[in-house]
């Protein structure tokens, strides 16, 4: 196990970087704890895969280092980390049994075949291999050899950490989801550092301790789910966690009001943006609430369509052209006859330019 420490990290795929726009990875200085499991969760081309490859000693940082339990690891490579890596397709040998591929991290180690056995046996037993151990990985399906990668990355004992580059796409999504709940379980058994690669927020929210958004480079948050949810610090963090995502709406603001288009919302902190910042509020779907009747801040809305998913129903409100997603309990009814939109105080977040004021005093 290790705690990971990125210090001062960045990368450019440029030879001669000189502004911001030339780095997949913008600068990062963060400390990961030893024996948590985190999840780098964003988009296609946000530069999480570069960031694993980082840690994993597959590439060298244009800048900074990569720190394991306080030693520098930044130019070793990757057999010298004591890394384990699953990737997004199956590594596996098609010509070896499945016993024979679980157990060839541990012979390669030079392990006796008595702690070899044990150890396969009881990860065959976790990802439900233990009938297809003679078997021939080359008749497998893909489902199959994806778990004996993972099972291969699972198998060793004594490494700092293991990296999950989205392991379970080629899993089908009943699999998918009782793997997730499997490699949470064994984290929880082993306590070992695990970072999980992925663009699923399910899959992020239900593995990891802690999440890491990235966006266009940046690791914009860093959190728990219930953090990401409540106090999303970015605009992406507040559209990509959630379904749907946080309502987003531009206004002008005026110490503890904000005006949309006309109408006035009440702020519980006062708010002092420069001039320049393009501001916006936001406020998730579950602290909206639509009514019949008018009161003193709501919204006149018109209720375009409603989705009921079972657990709740999702309503689809226009404000002059714009889309406000309301979250309505399920035992709540709802018709177009809602015309009034409420926005719960407690819950609205200011932005300017994409990130959350903090500049605040007591209204």
């Amino acid at each position: 196990m290790a705690e990971i420490y990125l210090k001062k990290l960045a990368h450019s795929y440029l030879p001669n970087p000189q502004k911001p726009e030339d780095y997949a990875l913008k600068e990062i200085d963060q400390v990961w704890e030893d024996g948590k499991a985190y999840a780098l969760l964003g988009s296609s081309g946000c530069g999480k895969s570069t960031l694993l490859n980082i840690i994993s000693g597959l590439l060298t940082p244009s800048q900074g280092q990569v720190l394991f339990d306080g030693k520098d690891v930044t130019h070793l490579p990757t057999e010298q980390r004591q890394i384990a890596q699953v990737f997004q397709f199956p590594v596996v040998y098609d010509t070896m049994s499945v016993y024979d591929n679980l157990a060839f991290p541990l012979r390669n180690r030079k392990q006796d075949e008595a702690t070899i056995k044990a150890r396969v046996t009881e990860i065959a037993d976790m990802l439900e291999l233990t009938g297809d151990l003679k078997k021939k990985a080359q008749g497998l399906t893909a489902d199959a050899k994806q778990k004996i990668s993972l099972g291969r990355g699972l198998v060793r004992q004594d490494v700092a950490a293991i990296l999950f580059d989205e392991p379970l796409t080629v899993i089908d999504p009943h699999l998918k989801w009782l793997l997730r709940m499997q490699l949470k379980a064994l984290h929880q058994r082993l306590n070992r550092t695990m970072i999980y690669v992925t663009h699923d927020q399910t899959e992020a929210l239900t593995f990891a301790d802690q999440v890491v958004v990235m966006y266009d480079g940046y690791v914009v948050q860093m959190g728990t789910p219930q953090q990401l949810f409540e106090q999303p610090e970015h605009t992406f963090v507040g559209y990509f966690i959630g379904s749907p995502g946080m309502n987003l709406l531009p206004v002008q603001v005026d110490g503890n009001t904000a005006q949309l288009n006309g109408r006035s919302i009440p702020l519980n902190t006062r708010y002092a943006p420069k001039n320049s910042d393009k501001l916006e509020l936001g406020i998730r779907p579950e602290f909206t609430q639509l009514s019949t009747t008018e009161s003193a801040h709501s919204l006149p809305v018109t209720i375009r369509r409603i989705e009921d998913i079972g657990r709740h129903k999702i309503a689809r409100a226009d404000y002059q052209g714009k889309e406000i997603n309301v979250v309505v309990p399920e035992d709540q009814s709802v018709s177009t006859d809602y015309k009034y939109l409420t926005l719960d105080p407690n819950y609205i977040h200011l932005y300017a330019n994409g990130w959350r004021l903090k500049q605040e005093a007591a209204a």
